[in-house]
C-alpha cells in the first residue's frame, strides 16, 4: 500500500486571504458564505468578492450582515429546518463554491425543537442539510466551470471527541459543552470525506479546514472553565492566536487554490493538509494533525445516513 504524498501549497500561518487571492480573477463564481456576518466568515465572503465572484452571505441576523460590491446578504437560520429548506428552495442557478463556515459554541446544554443538541445540529446537521439541498445547484455549478467546491471549516477541538452514535444529543451522558462542540467539528471533517465520495463523479468537492485560534464572536459564551481551557492551551503553545484576514487564509486555500482543484477528503491545516495522528494522539503533541477519526471513511459513510434520516434529506 503506497501513501499519497500531503498536498502542500506557498502559503503558511502567517498568510492573508488577500495573500491567497492575488493575481486571482473569480469572475463568474457564484459561491454562498454562511455566518458571514462577522469574523472569519466576513472575511473570506469579503475577500471573495474583491477577487471578482458572486457572493451570497448566508447569516442568521441580516441586520449584521454588511453586502459589499458583488454581494448579497440573505437570511439563514442552520438550527431551523425550515429555514434552511427555504433558502435552498430559493436559490437559482448554479453554485460554484459553498463555504460552510458558520458555527456556534454554547456554554451549557441547549437543544433545538427537534430536541437536537444545539451545536451538533448548527455545526453539522444544518450544514449537511443546505448542502445536500444544493447539491443539484452544486453540479451544474461544476459543469459550468469543470469543478464545484465546498469547504467546511472544522477547528482542532475535534482532537477531543469522534462521533458517538449511541448519545449524539447527550440525552443519557452528562452534558459536556467542549466535547459536544469537538464532536460538531470532527462531523464537518467527516462530512467532507463522505461528500466527496459521493459527488466527485459530479465534480464537487469537499475539504475541511481548521482556521486557528481567531478571537472572534464565537467565543461569547464561554463558561470561565472554557476560558480557561483556551487560555491554558495558548501558554502551552498548542495555538497562537491568528488575525481574522489569516484565519480566512486556509478557507481561501481550499475555495480556489490550484492544488486542491479535483481534490477532496482533506483536512486542512495552515494553508496545507495536515497529516494524520491516531485516535489517541495527544492535542499538545499535535496541533496541527488531524485525527484519524475526522477522516475515516466508514464512520463517515455512517454519519452521513444518520445526518439523512435525522433531515430527511
Amino acid at each position: 500500500m503506497t501513501t499519497q504524498p500531503l498536498i502542500t501549497t506557498p502559503f503558511t500561518a502567517a498568510s492573508t486571504a488577500d495573500d491567497v487571492l492575488a493575481g486571482a480573477d473569480l469572475t463568474g463564481v457564484r459561491a454562498i458564505v454562511t455566518g458571514a456576518a462577522s469574523g472569519i466568515g466576513a472575511e473570506t465572503a469579503r475577500a471573495l468578492a474583491a477577487a471578482g465572484a458572486e457572493v451570497t452571505l448566508a447569516v442568521r441576523n441580516t441586520a449584521a450582515a454588511t453586502a459589499g460590491p458583488r454581494s448579497r446578504v440573505a437570511r439563514l437560520d442552520l438550527a431551523d429546518p425550515q429555514s434552511v429548506r427555504r433558502f435552498a428552495q430559493e436559490w437559482t442557478g448554479p453554485l460554484h463554491l459553498l463555504v460552510n463556515n458558520a458555527g456556534i459554541v454554547t456554554g451549557g446544554p441547549a437543544y433545538t425543537a427537534a430536541g437536537w443538541e444545539l451545536q451538533f445540529a448548527t455545526n453539522h446537521l444544518g450544514h449537511f442539510a443546505l448542502t445536500t439541498r444544493l447539491h443539484a445547484a452544486l453540479a451544474r455549478g461544476a459543469a459550468e466551470r469543470g469543478e464545484a467546491r465546498i469547504v467546511a471549516v472544522s477547528s482542532t477541538a475535534h482532537m477531543r471527541a469522534g462521533i458517538d452514535f449511541a448519545d449524539l444529543h447527550f440525552t443519557r451522558r452528562a452534558y459536556d459543552p467542549q466535547l459536544a462542540y469537538a464532536q460538531s467539528k470532527t462531523a464537518n471533517s467527516l462530512f467532507a470525506v463522505e461528500a466527496t465520495r459521493r459527488w466527485a463523479a459530479d465534480g464537487i468537492y469537499a475539504n475541511a479546514v481548521n482556521p486557528g485560534g481567531v478571537a472572534t464572536g464565537l467565543q461569547r459564551n464561554f463558561t470561565t472553565a472554557q476560558k480557561e481551557s483556551l487560555a491554558a492551551a495558548e501558554a502551552a503553545g498548542i495555538f497562537t492566536y491568528k488575525t481574522v484576514e489569516q484565519g480566512a487564509a486556509t478557507s481561501v486555500v481550499a475555495a480556489v487554490a490550484p492544488q486542491f482543484a479535483h481534490t477532496g477528503g482533506h483536512y486542512l491545516d495552515d494553508a496545507q493538509e495536515a497529516y494524520t495522528v491516531p485516535d489517541d494522539a495527544e492535542l499538545a503533541d499535535h496541533p496541527h494533525g488531524v485525527k484519524h477519526w475526522a477522516l475515516d471513511p466508514a464512520t463517515a459513510e455512517r454519519l452521513w445516513t444518520v445526518s439523512a434520516d435525522l433531515t430527511g434529506d
